[in-house]
């Protein structure tokens, strides 16, 4: 029996059009676990960055937070659902203006190809647009997460060079000085982001699909292959039926709690677990509506279940085709 079911009046039990008022709102803790980059396009960009008050309580003097863009958040974590999607050969074919779907290579449901099938997984949980008609908005909803401390606390800069295959910086057949000298910024490993996750009108198999897409995400902004790891640990979760709080107020409700003391880099993540926790309870005292925080054993017994699910390739086939089947 999965623990989910004690929290099926939060939960949709089918797929439906029209929107249920039905939230589950997932904390989540990002631990950079090497050097990361975030910055929009292109190369030789500052990291994002935002100005923003310190605390709730701490407003004297603003500070510049480095920011993780909703888009560079999930669209890691849908590539990680669509390469078992892809696995278990549940991604279809992309259908034209009369409903027909060619069964071509090039007609595959694809990310940024205008090429969605609009009946995967993928496409009816995080949402897709296509311009000659049919769209499902995403029931996925995120926000920037923001790093708890400074900017100029958790950054650092490297200069780094293109060498020749003669290991030098000259070219071996003209000896011409490579110009290929840059600095990048980079996130100091060990700095912490706090994030939210609001999942709208999810069934509980489909809840299961995108946890395990997060918790199984571990590359994360520019340069992945050889820098951006990241380790993603849920904290806590929360049904409702209505939008929480946002991811600024529980960051700046964190440097609060930890306190001048506590905000020496690298943070002391069970301290820093333990004061999202606390200032989860405490502002969901504002929230108007009715919540449901789930326990640390229900929270350890959902992740759990997860886990011994994604163990089996059977299982996780088993799990993909079941949600596939609520969208026929």
């Amino acid at each position: 029996m999965s623990v989910l079911n004690n929290y099926t009046d939060f939960m949709a039990e089918k797929y439906e059009n029209f929107p249920q008022n039905r939230y589950l709102t997932l904390i989540v803790l990002r631990k950079a676990e090497s050097e990361m980059i975030f910055r929009t396009e292109g190369s030789g960009e500052g990291l994002a960055r935002d100005t923003v008050h310190a605390g709730l309580e701490d407003r004297d003097e603003p500070i510049s937070r480095v920011t993780i863009s909703k888009r560079k958040q999930t669209a890691v974590e849908r590539r990680t659902g669509r390469e078992l999607l892809r696995q278990h050969n549940l991604l279809f074919y992309a259908a034209d203006s009369k409903g027909n779907r060619e069964e071509s290579e090039d007609n595959i449901c694809a990310l940024n190809r205008n090429k969605p099938c609009g009946i995967c997984a993928d496409c009816m949980i995080y949402g897709y647009a296509v311009g000659g008609g049919g769209a499902q908005k995403s029931r996925v909803i995120t926000d920037d997460a923001f790093s708890i401390l400074s900017y100029q606390t958790v950054t650092a800069k490297r200069t780094f060079n293109a060498l020749y295959d003669n290991n030098t910086m000259r070219d071996p057949v003209t000896g011409e000085a490579s110009p290929s000298i840059q600095e990048d910024e980079y996130v100091k490993p060990e700095t912490l982001f706090i994030d939210m996750q609001t999942l709208k009108d999810l069934t509980a198999i489909e809840i299961r699909y995108v946890i395990a897409n997060m918790l199984r995400s571990r590359r994360y902004g520019a340069i992945s292959s050889r820098l951006g790891k990241m380790r993603n640990t849920l904290v806590g979760a929360i049904f409702s039926d209505c939008e929480l709080f946002s991811n600024l107020e529980l960051t700046q409700s964190v440097y609060d709690r930890l306190g001048s003391d506590g905000r020496k880099f690298p943070l002391d993540e069970k301290q820093v677990k333990s004061q999202v926790v606390a200032s989860v309870a405490d502002l969901s005292h504002g929230v108007i509506g009715n919540l449901q925080i789930l326990s640390d054993t229900d929270l350890n017994a959902l992740i759990n279940e997860i886990q011994q699910t994604f163990v089996s390739p059977t299982s996780v086939k088993s799990l993909l085709e079941s949600i596939t089947d609520l969208y026929a």
